[in-house]
């Protein structure tokens, strides 16, 4: 079964566009070297929660939008060698100067993910 890595980050609003631009060369270069599948999204209905929520898990500021997004690759062992083929790539390296990144890296959630189900 295939493995997922999944993102949460907020992007300010006035960001949204430079984001896109970012994720469009990122995506690239994931699908180059082998992921399945790549996508981001902006949150559109995304409210506040009472105890926890999209919102809430990045600290989201009224300016922002939180942005989810996935990749699938075909297993954990897959998805290691995507990634260090991907992280040595001269084209990732030159965005990945934090001061420059057009969202708040420190407020990213990140992880992988074993599927349990797929329809």
């Amino acid at each position: 079964m295939s493995y997922v890595d999944g993102f949460v980050l907020p992007v300010p609003r006035k960001n949204l566009a430079a984001y896109r631009r970012m994720a469009k060369k990122a995506g690239a270069v994931w699908m180059e070297y082998g992921a399945l599948s790549y996508v981001e999204c902006a949150g559109d209905d995304v409210p506040m929660g009472k105890l926890t929520s999209f919102p809430q898990s990045v600290k989201l500021k009224a300016d922002e939008v939180v942005v989810f997004s996935w990749i699938v690759y075909k297993s954990r062992k897959h998805r290691d060698s995507v990634n260090k083929k991907v992280m040595a790539d001269p084209r990732l390296a030159s965005m990945m100067d934090l001061a420059s990144l057009p969202f708040d890296a420190k407020r990213m959630i990140f992880g992988g993910f074993k599927k349990l189900i797929e329809f």
